[in-house]
């Protein structure tokens, strides 16, 4: 009897476990905002936002501005990472969360399956399936947020920091950033022709 639940408490970490994998794979893709041919040259500005705290938003309206200034600098931007468990955790709710909404939207009776009792609350959850899903929906992604909301908006010209809002607590603005980028280029060999028709 305990090996049977044993393995099946070992299915379900696996399923889990695969689902990690799957979420860490997919966060991790970078996003590249400009979509045209870039030489090697060519200097990277690289964002790393807190997507939670809706700043993909300013990351978008930023690449826009900058590559209409210099067409020719390579953009990239992700999420950022908090540090510590915060981020596994996150992805541990992000599979839960939806292996829990399938379990109840299909009435699969999960303590019955473990050779346990069937507790109320999940009779409820199976007996109120839109409710219980919409109910877990939500206040898993309330978690998820709450865990992985740095309020980051850091900037690097060439792998090297030149803004964090982490440190400063504010957004740079336009102006102010251009004049960041023109200070540390005119010391490298990576010179960036302005856009003639940029309006300030």
């Amino acid at each position: 009897m305990i090996q049977v639940i044993a393995k099946k408490w070992l299915l379900i970490c696996l399923v889990i476990l695969g689902g990690i994998l799957f979420a860490s794979n997919v966060n991790s893709q970078e996003i590249n905002a400009n979509t045209k041919f870039q030489s090697a040259a060519a200097p990277t500005l690289s964002f790393l936002y807190c997507y939670s705290c809706g700043y993909k938003n300013a990351f978008d309206e930023y690449s826009s501005i900058i590559l209409e200034k210099y067409p020719d600098i390579h953009i990239t931007g992700a999420n950022y990472d908090p540090p510590g468990l915060n981020m596994y955790i996150s992805k541990i709710l992000v599979v839960a969360k939806y292996l829990l909404m399938a379990l109840i939207g299909s009435s699969f009776d999960l303590f019955g399956f473990l050779g346990m009792a069937t507790p109320t609350f999940w009779t409820w959850a199976t007996d109120n399936k839109l409710f219980a899903v919409m109910m877990t929906f939500f206040f898993s992604n309330m978690l998820e947020a709450q865990l992985i909301s740095s309020g980051a908006f850091e900037i690097a010209l060439n792998d090297i920091p030149i803004w964090s809002k982490i440190a400063t607590g504010r957004i740079p603005a336009p102006q102010e950033l251009f004049q960041i980028i023109e200070s540390h280029l005119q010391f490298t060999d990576n010179l960036l022709e302005k856009n003639p028709d940029f309006v300030k």
